[in-house]
């Protein structure tokens, strides 16, 4: 017990102002500008700091500390120190998850039922399928800020493009952000072909449109900005949440040369090789059983069956792919040493995640962007060999190198299965009981609430005069205490859905349906429009179906998983 209370001591720091500093959030008007801090100087000093990192379409096994052998010592170093989740879960793709991650509330409901890239005639309209975080919730940025803390970020938002849906009038003081889901990495897309095209994507600089430094890589130019906010608050009293979305390594595959130079040749064995050395490593540092065997692969040419020019492009791909990783982590690397710099390190509660599984689709067939004909040769994209990685090709990495990457899991983003929903993710810094890992199941839609318990915050039921939706998620407060492994019953069940692919976890069991679809992956019927069962604890590899097997079972969970999309307003097809 005294154990638990000093590592719950630590963690919640200024607990003791919890009841106060609710109040404020419930009562005090939030504003556009600067809000005083929530209480005396020494009592916002006890209030830890935030750094919140969301890695764009990270491989469960790209980090060296979750198999890889990608250069990443600084991500390493913080996820050994700390804790690493075995068992973290998002939505299928970027902006779902975003929605949650920030809200606290199921996606279907915060705004974004399906990307606002996807919305269709069904969807679009309807009530949490905006396309944008809507005034149903209040973002943990907003209510953090209305709480006493200084809201910085600087990266992806890819919540909403007009002014209004922007990071500057959702909480953040201070922001530099790409409003749509991806952009050329060195700003190739701001020419004025892009623009001609209407393809070229738009930056906000704390709510105004401004242009992005051609040249400029995209992990180096955000970790810039971010770096830049926090020392402009060097000298401010209160508590920071910084958040740092990278765009990377979402595709275009893009890197600076001389780290790609750094990989040649690392990847011409295969994915195959590389999916049997990450799972051995992954293995030896204990994050997965002994005996486990990894996924099928699905819709993947064995790379014996490729042509020597083949491999040289696929090899080259993965070259490029590691290298954006690479960089990420020595960005990462720079702002753990400015928040040391600045003093702010050991107060400092650091969260980094993916925000879904890699991507398997093939980006690099003849481009096309809003029906423009010959769209590479109009906007100069070049993706011959010696061309793939620079600022003017435009390729993804494919379902080969994505299923090695979220091995042993089956399948990659966009999909429910644990290949697309479960991802790197592990908190270290302040408190955090760390040097071990935890297996429990948790969910993306934990962080807002768990970074409100760390700052002693509750919810208010209103924001800015509007009701809003109490948050979902669970703080995870008594995980990183290492106090208990999962915050949820094995009774409770949660559901997730996304371009109608659904599943269900409750405890241990998963049921996933994959309705039939041009493109899906259907491997035993699975994208035929049936149910399948799994037992994630003898079988995290989604491997073996057993609806025939266990029917009540799976009447059970597909009845949880009615009644979830009733009460989040899931959209479903009309029964044929």
């Amino acid at each position: 017990m005294k154990k638990k209370m000093l590592i719950l001591g630590a963690l919640l720091a200024g607990s003791l102002l919890s009841a106060s500093l609710s109040a404020q959030v419930s009562a005090q008007p939030a504003s556009g500008g600067e809000t005083a801090p929530a209480g005396p100087r020494d009592q916002q000093a006890q209030r830890p700091n935030f750094l919140l990192i969301v890695a764009d379409d990270l491989g469960w096994s790209d980090l060296g500390a979750f198999g890889g052998e990608i250069d990443t010592p600084n991500l390493d170093a913080l996820a050994l120190s700390g804790v690493r989740f075995t068992g973290f879960h998002t939505a299928p793709t970027c902006s779902p998850t975003r929605a949650m991650l920030l809200s606290g509330v199921d996606h279907h409901q915060a705004g974004i039922g399906t990307m606002a890239e996807a919305l269709t005639p069904a969807t679009a309209g309807r009530p949490g399928y905006e396309g944008y975080l809507n005034d149903r919730v209040a973002s943990v940025a907003e209510l953090l800020h209305q709480g006493g803390y200084r809201t910085v970020m600087s990266g992806k938002w890819h919540l909403g493009l007009t002014e209004e849906r922007g990071p500057a009038a959702r909480g953040f003081e201070r922001s530099y952000a790409l409003l749509q889901g991806l952009g050329n990495h060195f700003g190739e897309d701001q020419n004025k072909a892009w623009r001609k095209y209407d393809a070229a994507p738009t930056y906000r600089e704390n709510g105004k449109v401004v242009s992005y430094p051609r040249g400029r890589y995209s992990a180096d130019y955000f970790t810039d900005r971010l770096i830049g906010f926090l020392e402009e608050g060097a000298k401010d009293d209160r508590p920071f949440f910084a958040y740092l979305p990278y765009t990377a390594p979402h595709w275009p595959m893009q890197a600076p040369a001389e780290v790609i130079a750094r990989y040649k040749g690392r990847y011409d064995e295969g994915y195959e090789a590389l999916r049997a050395a990450r799972l051995a490593r992954q293995k030896e540092l204990g994050l997965v059983p002994l005996d486990l065997q990894p996924h099928q692969w699905e819709g993947v040419k064995p790379w014996a069956s490729l042509s020597p020019e083949e491999k040289a492009i696929e090899a080259r791909k993965m070259e490029v792919y590691a290298a954006m990783v690479d960089r990420m982590d020595k960005n990462v690397g720079r702002v753990v040493e400015t928040l040391k710099r600045l003093g702010k390190y050991e107060d400092t509660v650091i969260l980094f995640l993916s925000d879904n599984g890699p991507e398997g689709n093939t980006i690099d067939a003849p481009f096309q962007v809003r029906g423009i004909e010959n769209g590479n040769s109009r906007l100069g994209i070049d993706n011959s060999l010696g061309n793939i990685g620079t600022a003017t090709s435009y390729v993804g990495y494919g379902a080969g190198w994505a299923q090695a990457n979220s091995s042993p899991s089956w399948l990659v983003k966009g999909y429910p299965t644990e290949g697309g929903t479960r991802v790197t993710a592990f908190a270290a810094g302040r408190g955090v009981a760390g040097r071990r890992i935890a297996r429990g199941y948790l969910n993306v839609a934990d962080v807002a609430p768990t970074l409100l318990d760390l700052a002693g915050l509750t919810q208010p039921a209103a924001y800015k005069g509007r009701e809003i939706l109490p948050i979902q998620g669970r703080s995870i407060v008594p995980v990183l205490a290492n106090e208990a492994a999962e915050v949820r019953k094995p009774s409770e069940p949660v559901g997730t859905e996304l371009f109608f692919r659904r599943a269900l976890r409750k405890g241990d069991w998963k049921a996933v349906y994959l309705p039939k679809s041009a493109g899906a992956y259907s491997r035993d019927g699975g994208a035929e429009g049936t149910w399948q069962l799994f037992n994630l604890a003898v079988d995290p590899a989604e491997s073996k179906d057993l609806a025939a097997r266990e029917p009540e079972k799976l009447r059970e969970l597909v009845a949880d998983w009615d009644a979830y999309a009733r009460e989040k307003g899931v959209v479903v097809p009309a029964a044929r």
